[in-house]
């Protein structure tokens, strides 16, 4: 059986993986949109606390963080150690009481039966800081030892490199013939297939249109930046720190050696628009110094730009195209890719080889 996975982000070079690590013959095309979802995300991996109220993906969105352990213990299996995920623990901050009970409730009802929540306790303000010290000290929070933080690029480079596969670049069409599609062209070059896993992203559609089909999304811009808190906090101590996850869309991650990330914009309605822009920033940094007015003597040093594809119904597409027999879907994750993404792709991987 060959199979040709169109996109090498996390939902598609995880399909790969698990498509290859189940003996099917893979091509990987990928055209390096610039924009990627994946390659700009931050790669918070808490979704417990979401205040999303779709019970159905929620429960999806759970079940994509407990099963990235398993698929990094695969690639340990394989003798692909992968050093891109690692528990660090996360802070859901609230702004009142109210609101913490609300987190601490949500939290503790999607703990039930999961394998990699951990402890989960309510913290004061001041605990908080001690934490995350760029903190304010007046925002209490939930703590959640599971949450865990994934990068993007360096997983989807094991995930293919653990496969053998190298993605071929170019533009790609689908060939269908009759209602069944069997293969790509590649810049011309005929690839013949039994299926193929379109997982474009936010280009999804551009696969599909010529063949009278879309999918439900769209691009959405985020704009996430890089700070470097250099020995404000004493030597490498972003290494310890845990993911601080404030009210609304915003964030801030750390990564070894005084990183830190902080984002993110939600612009819904971008098109493909990848320009760093002023409001954009504006908008990153005044939260970031909202909760965490420690970071302003912080030096920026890198601004990504992600096109997240966002479904108008707010849940993703995974599985078969029900217009031409022989595509499988998986776009449409959003924020919650990198999250979802590997689970998504292995979910693909099983439908394609009809388990």
């Amino acid at each position: 059986m060959r199979v040709v996975v169109v996109g090498a982000g996390i939902v598609g070079a995880s399909a790969a993986f698990h498509l290859a690590d189940a003996g099917v013959d893979v091509v990987v095309v990928d055209r390096s949109h610039p924009g990627k979802a994946t390659l700009a995300g931050a790669g918070i991996i808490c979704p417990w606390p979401t205040a999303a109220t779709d019970e159905e993906l929620v429960r999806l969105y759970v079940a994509g963080a407990e099963a990235i352990p398993e698929i990094v213990d695969r690639l340990n299996e394989l003798g692909r150690p992968d050093s891109s995920h690692r528990r660090i623990g996360a802070i859901a901050l609230a702004a009142d009481d109210a609101e913490l009970a609300a987190i601490e409730r949500r939290v503790t009802d999607r703990a039930t039966g999961s394998r990699s929540i951990g402890d989960v306790q309510r913290i004061d303000g001041s605990e908080a800081q001690r934490r995350f010290p760029p903190l304010r000290s007046d925002l209490p929070g939930v703590w959640i030892e599971g949450g865990a933080r994934l990068d993007g690029r360096a997983m989807t480079a094991t995930l293919l490199a653990a496969a053998h596969l190298d993605p071929r670049p170019g533009d790609v069409e689908l060939l269908v013939a009759g209602d069944r599609a069997c293969g790509v062209l590649l810049d011309g070059e005929r690839i013949d297939a039994d299926a193929v896993v379109a997982a474009g992203g936010a280009w999804t559609d551009a696969l599909l249109t010529r063949h009278g089909i879309e999918v439900d999304v769209e691009p959405q811009k985020g704009q996430i930046l890089h700070l470097d808190v250099g020995d404000r906090f004493g030597s490498s101590p972003t290494d310890h720190w845990p993911s601080i996850l404030p009210p609304g869309p915003h964030y801030l991650v750390p990564f070894e050696d005084g990183r830190v990330v902080v984002g993110a914009t939600r612009e819904t309605g971008s098109g493909f628009d990848t320009r760093v822009t002023v409001a954009g920033q504006r908008e990153v940094l005044d939260a970031a110094l909202r909760w965490a007015p420690g970071l302003a003597e912080a030096e920026l040093i890198e601004t990504r730009v992600g096109l997240r594809p966002l479904a108008s119904s707010g849940r993703p597409t995974i599985g078969p195209l029900s217009e031409v027999d022989g595509v499988f879907i998986g776009t449409g994750l959003g924020a919650s890719g990198l999250t979802i993404g590997p689970l998504a792709g292995r979910m693909l991987a099983d439908r394609v080889i009809g388990d």
